[in-house]
């Protein structure tokens, strides 16, 4: 069984600055973490693997930094990574990452199930997996709590989240799941298998070694332009109101609806 995993760096603060002319990411300055609901999906692919044999593929795209997350994914026990880095594919949206990403996988193979996390907690648009698996043209299932049992190789037993609760359903493969926060806690490696995975190839793929349409990716192929960025500014300071002050709730009401009206006005 081959498992291709999708993970991605996201800023570990949610204090960060943006670019002023491209309305992107100042990386430059960022600490970065793996995606914790990548996390969750990793931890599923390897249990897939301990259980039914088979091979899992960790993919990023990303600044060249990115290896440190697929050495992470490595030293948690997946068997082989790749990373999709080129200027070109930078201020992608979800609709140019998504169409890289797919370019990957119609290389390398798409494999027997894709695993993503559920959203990023950088975008947290959660349009990524969805996307990706129209570009490959597969079955797709969001918010997969668990993954219960694969049949044969062709079918996958789940349970997904929904609005009422939980459903369980069958699905063919090859499909992409997207995975939430699961009760399966991702593994720690040892410091062992940390030194280890610093010696393990990882593979690098750029816009020219994908042979793809260069006008599709990045800022370039992104249809969704982002017009302005900006911190929201703090003009004033908050008052404190004792429990004991006499100044009644209607009247602190009435008082804070006149400024706002003064300042419409």
């Amino acid at each position: 069984m081959l498992i291709n995993i999708f993970i991605k760096q996201v800023p570990e603060s949610i204090d960060i600055e943006m670019d002023a002319k491209t309305h992107t990411l100042c990386r430059e300055s960022i600490a970065y973490q793996t995606n914790p609901f990548d996390l969750f999906a990793l931890e599923e692919g390897l249990l897939l693997k301990e259980k039914y044999g088979g091979k899992t593929r960790v993919l990023s795209m990303g600044p060249p930094q990115a290896v440190k997350a697929l050495e992470e994914s490595l030293s948690m026990g997946a068997d082989d990574a790749y990373l999709l880095s080129d200027p070109l594919f930078s201020g992608a949206d979800t609709y140019a990452t998504s169409y890289t990403l797919s370019s990957v996988l119609k290389l390398i193979g798409i494999g027997d199930l894709i695993l993503v996390g559920k959203q990023a907690t950088d975008g947290d648009t959660g349009q990524v997996g969805p996307e990706l698996a129209e570009h490959l043209k597969i079955t797709h299932v969001t918010n997969v709590r668990s993954i219960k049992e694969i049949i044969n190789g062709k079918k996958v037993i789940i349970s997904k989240m929904t609005e009422k609760g939980t459903a369980l359903l069958e699905v063919e493969l090859p499909a992409l799941l997207t995975i939430t926060k699961t009760d399966k806690e991702p593994r720690t490696p040892t410091l062992r298998d940390i030194v280890q995975s610093k010696r393990k190839f990882i593979d690098i793929f750029d816009s020219k070694r994908l042979k793809i349409d260069t006008m599709k990716t990045g800022l370039k192929g992104s249809p969704t332009k982002v017009i302005k960025t900006f911190k929201p500014e703090y003009t004033s300071e908050g008052r404190i109101f004792p429990m004991s002050d006499s100044i009644s709730l209607s009247i602190l009401l009435k008082e804070l609806q006149k400024k706002q009206e003064n300042n419409v006005e």
